[in-house]
This record gives structure tokens, sequence and C-alpha cells, in this order.
């Protein structure tokens, strides 16, 4: 179980560095694009998803190391038998959808569910990075009179 902790802590924490990192980049990006404000929305919703995809797909390879490599649990259910399961599983777990037809086992039930609530707390971020590039884009637009 203390492997199992520290992996899941060492996820947590690559996961919120690499959402900072992404979003400090967007966020640097934007003040020199010459673009409609409109646009720049769609690059801060486009860097939102990146950094998403790319912590599902961490907690993915996390859960296959741990059915295939260390045995610490698995995944059961109607499997195809390829990486699309972890990473629907990942998946479904990150954004807090819920255990569906695919349920984890063994200590990967802690995984899955430190991975709903770091999802659900990157998630949030995302969303309030996203509503300030807003706020900041919004007095861009020109108005018409």
């Amino acid at each position: 179980m203390f492997v199992t902790i520290v992996m899941t802590l060492g996820l947590v924490v690559v996961s919120v560095i690499v959402h900072y990192e992404i979003l400090r980049a967007t966020s640097n990006s934007m003040p020199g694009m010459i673009v409609l404000p409109r646009y720049r929305l769609l690059v801060v919703i486009a860097a939102a998803f990146v950094a998403h995809i790319i912590e599902i797909c961490l907690f993915a390879l996390a859960y296959a190391a741990m059915q295939f490599w260390w045995g610490l649990g698995g995944i059961v259910g109607p499997l195809e038998g390829n990486w699309v399961d972890f990473f629907y599983f990942s998946a479904a777990s990150y954004t807090t959808l819920g255990m569906g037809e695919l349920l984890p086992t063994g200590e990967m039930r802690l995984v899955a569910a430190v991975e709903s609530l770091a999802g659900l707390v990157l998630i949030g971020w995302s969303a309030s990075f996203t509503y300030l590039s807003m706020v900041k884009f919004w007095d861009l637009h020109e108005t018409r009179k």
C-alpha cells in the first residue's frame, strides 16, 4: 500500500506541475498574439484540453503499470485488451463521470478515487483560468455604435 500512496501523490504532483506549466505558457503567450480575442480564447481552451489529456494519460500509464508490472490491482469489466481500456477508465475517473462498466480492483481503487479529486480540482482551475482570460479579452472586442 505504501508504493500505491507514494505513486498516487506523485501523480497528483506531476499533474499539478503539468497543468501549471501549460496554463502559464498559455498566459505568457496571450499578449503577443495578433489575432481576434475570440481566437485567443480558443487557444486557452485548446491548452486546457491538452493539459487534461496529458494528465489523463499519466494516470492511464500508472493503471497499466499497476496491473501488468506491479500486480497492485486491475480493471475489470468488458475490456478490449488495449491502451484504450486504461485511457477510458482514467478519463471516466478524472472527469468524475464515475465508474461505469469498468471497475478498479485492489489498490488501484485508491488511485482512481484520488484521480477523481485531482481531476475535479484541475478542471475547476481550467474553468477559472478560462474565465480570467475571457475577462482580459472582453475589452479587446470592438463595440459597434
